[in-house]
């Protein structure tokens, strides 16, 4: 073997090194933009919602004998427009629905930007396609306007009925109207206080990414420009110049950041019967017994029938017959997994159903074997 050939060697065995020495501490962390990591102070979404009505439809809209505000509302807005309706009136309108209007004020909104908006019924109408929404004020939870909406109705899917039968593809109930709601009034957004500062809210409180976050930030600036408050918070120094506050947040935002993967957790949804886990879930050594119950009941009535010359009636006895049965529950060892693939082939050898292993989950979590979190939604 040459000197050049043995170098070469030497240089590989050593990058091969370096590289499995810094795996294991490459593992527990990820590099993420301060963008996805964290909020500024007042930079958010308000919420709008309103009340309002559906004309046009094709007989699908709501029947005012069992939702009679329908017809109340077509009375008030007729009577806006000069419209006088007889008194004891009964008006059968199926081209008309009423409906919820909800939409999201973004931050920095000016008047005269749209928005979309989502119309929901609130009535019994079968569907909303074709339907066109009348001019709704939205609201926010202060009760003033801030937008307006109007337009048709964009439903995603159809339906129809025939003798008596119906069937129907996708939601027919709910449907949106693309840039529908016209900003009126807008939402005063300031960036950053008397004093000149502005705080970053973590998306999820952890004090190592914000103590790593700070680092970052005034690494980028080259100056003391952050600061940790708690766990969550981050206090920033602004510029005193507006176009440099812009400037200046733009580049936080562009920052990338190690930050180190969340807790371990477990997530149960009690009513689907979903188990969630995350990467990070570990398992110690224990014993699980699981077995099931059932019980049985079958009807089995008997008929009493008197003899030919007896002086009596047929009648039936009811009878049934019980039985209790339960599964074999021989208790299996679950060896200690350091890895999630582990940890989901030890709890599949257990056989349980998703159900069951709630109760399995639950159970290994109060043993201290399970070494996550158990968030049951």
């Amino acid at each position: 073997m040459t000197r050049l050939s043995r170098s070469i060697r030497r240089l590989l065995l050593a990058q091969t090194l370096v590289l499995v020495v810094m795996l294991p501490f490459s593992l527990g962390a990820q590099a993420q933009r301060i963008q996805d990591l964290a909020n500024f102070s007042g930079v958010r979404d308000n919420p709008l919602v309103g009340y309002g009505l559906v004309v046009g439809l094709d007989g699908t809209g709501d029947q005012t004998t069992q939702a009679p505000f329908t017809g109340q509302s077509i009375t008030n807005l007729l009577s806006q427009l000069g419209v006088t309706i007889p008194a004891g009136t009964n008006m059968q309108l199926r081209n008309v629905a009423a409906v919820m209007v909800t939409a999201k004020l973004p931050p920095f909104s000016r008047q005269g930007q749209e928005i979309d908006v989502t119309v929901s019924s609130v009535g019994n109408a079968d569907s909303l396609r074709g339907g066109t929404l009348l001019m709704t004020p939205l609201k926010g939870a202060d009760g003033r306007v801030y937008a307006l909406a109007q337009g048709n109705v964009y439903v995603g899917g159809a339906g129809g009925q025939a003798a008596g039968s119906s069937v129907s593809v996708n939601h027919l109930a709910a449907g949106r109207i693309p840039g529908g709601g016209l900003v009126e009034q807008e939402v005063p957004v300031r960036l950053g206080d008397a004093s000149g500062t502005l705080d970053l809210f973590l998306k999820q409180s952890d004090f190592e990414n914000a103590r790593r976050m700070v680092a970052a930030i005034n690494q980028e600036f080259g100056a003391p420009v952050a600061a940790a408050l708690d766990g969550r918070t981050v206090q920033l120094k602004l510029p005193a110049n507006g176009n440099d506050r812009v400037t200046f947040l733009a580049r936080v935002q562009g920052i990338d950041v190690t930050t180190e993967r969340g807790p371990a957790k477990v997530i149960v949804n009690a009513r689907t019967g979903s188990v969630v886990l995350s990467d990070t879930v570990t398992l110690n050594r224990a014993a699980v017994a699981h077995g099931n119950l059932s019980i049985v009941i079958d009807s089995n009535p008997q008929v009493s029938q008197p003899n030919a010359l007896a002086d009596g009636d047929t009648v039936v006895v009811p009878n049934a017959d019980i039985s209790v049965q339960q599964e074999g529950g021989a208790l299996q060892m679950v060896q200690t997994s350091a890895d999630l693939m582990d940890v989901v082939n030890a709890l599949n050898a257990l056989g349980a159903s998703p159900q069951d292993l709630m109760s399995i989950l639950q159970a290994l979590k109060s043993a201290g074997s399970l070494n996550a979190e158990l968030d049951i939604i």
